[in-house]
């Protein structure tokens, strides 16, 4: 066994409890069943009592049965409810508080003249876990927990690797899963059974908050990054093994619980992925959101040029007449009019704007969408007073299947319902199909 430091071994153990936790916590998040695992580290109190109780004993074997077979009673507890019409995250809490408060009551009945409390049988300590030794004929293998947490890690391996498939399909659809012949229920049960070994095995070493967070946060940030379960997996493990070498140096610099800065350093990645995920990151969202809004302003703007030539035959426009069409202050006019010069859409020449032939094309592509969307509608029986509004609404946002589906749609009529001609399809785009 390896010679470490205290400090190693706590990080290691750190290491194996995230890792084994973040495996299975990325098919608790996808089946939201998030909270499964805090569930079990409370329900499993009155196992621990009730084994002490019949064993007159405090040894790891007698607790840990005791633990799992609760935890399994847990596990079912809330499949059952939820079976029969309660909502998932209400059968869990009924579940856990009902059980945890079993336990309470049985510690403070056989608890009193005896060493059992709270704290001794469910709230570990991760700093303590170098001093648990495991000596076999007086040799020295290393802590007890790096022992149990790494086989509870190369089992949680093990059945995900050898369930992959059959843990993916349940996780994302179970009435597929029941169709391809998949045992759904032996499926969830051999789930949760992971899970509650897992839990048990992990929270005596570590402590309960370490747990939960172990087994929900990484997931639950891999699932921001990634929308591939493989993946997934990958990132949800890794986040937990840096989150305890992280969380161990900060506890380290504040002087502070070990457990919580790893949970703390856990919370503060998924912090970062839920504002900066490049797909689901609220600050990329507002980015998107933005840009869209930036694109339909300047879509407008095009729109009403185009028209304005097709009405007036005037190719050219001053700032002070798009202001005034548009209803715009004349400087939110001139800053969307240049932006649309730099992407030579638009021209200008002494104060004077018009269309230029690749602003033509572009506008003329809206300009089709637009009146092939009301035609559309037309033909639905919609009056043609009530068919601009929606296609003014929609036409930003068509894509090229649809307006094809669109044109099918209305057999490529050359006049839209207020008798102006329709755009024809652009040929760069037929060349491209």
């Amino acid at each position: 066994m390896f010679n470490l430091s205290s400090a190693g071994w706590i990080m290691l153990t750190g290491a194996l409890v995230a890792g084994s936790c973040a495996l299975l916590g990325c098919f608790l998040v996808l089946r939201r069943l998030s909270m499964l695992g805090d569930a079990i580290s409370h329900a499993v109190l009155p196992g621990i009592v009730i084994a002490f109780v019949l064993s007159q004993s405090r040894g790891s074997l007698t607790m840990f049965i005791g633990a799992v077979a609760l935890g399994f009673l847990t596990t079912f507890a809330v499949q059952y409810l939820s079976q029969r019409g309660i909502e998932g995250n209400a059968a869990i809490g009924v579940t856990f508080t009902s059980l945890f408060a079993v336990g309470v009551l049985l510690v403070s009945v056989y608890g009193q003249h005896i060493d059992l409390d709270l704290d001794c049988v469910l709230y570990g300590e991760i700093a303590y876990s170098p001093f648990d030794t495991l000596m076999v004929r007086g040799h020295f293998l290393g802590p007890r927990p790096i022992w149990i947490n790494g086989v509870l890690l190369t089992l949680n391996l093990l059945m995900v690797g050898l369930f992959f498939k059959q843990f993916k399909i349940c996780a994302f659809d179970p009435g597929m899963a029941a169709a391809v012949g998949i045992n759904v229920s032996l499926m969830h049960y051999l789930l949760m059974a992971l899970v509650s070994v897992t839990t048990v095995g992990a929270f005596e070493s570590v402590g309960a908050i370490l747990v939960v967070a172990m087994f929900i946060v990484p997931g639950a940030t891999a699932y921001l990054l990634t929308d591939r379960l493989g993946h997934m997996l990958l990132i949800a493990v890794a986040l937990g093994l840096l989150s305890s070498i992280v969380g161990y140096q900060m506890a380290r610099w504040l002087d502070c619980s070990i457990a919580g800065a790893m949970a703390t350093a856990c919370g503060a990645f998924f912090l970062l992925a839920f504002l900066f995920s490049p797909k689901h990151g609220v600050l990329m969202r507002m980015i998107g959101q933005w840009q869209i809004r930036r694109r339909l302003v300047e879509e407008d703007l095009l729109l009403w040029a185009w028209r304005r030539r097709e009405r007036s035959h005037q190719p050219h426009f001053t700032v002070g007449e798009l202001g005034e069409g548009q209803n715009w202050a004349v400087r939110e006019a001139l800053v969307v009019a240049q932006r649309l010069v730099r992407t030579r859409l638009l021209a200008v020449s002494e104060g004077a704007y018009r269309l230029t032939e690749r602003g033509l094309r572009y506008t003329e592509d809206l300009i089709r969408r637009h009146r092939l969307y009301e035609s559309y509608l037309y033909g639905l029986g919609y009056p043609t007073d009530h068919v601009h509004a929606p296609a003014d609404r929609v036409e930003h946002h068509l894509s090229p299947a649809t307006v094809a589906a669109l044109a099918k749609a209305t057999s490529d009529t050359p006049l839209d319902p207020h008798d102006k001609p329709i755009p024809p399809e652009p040929p760069t785009r037929k060349n491209h199909e």
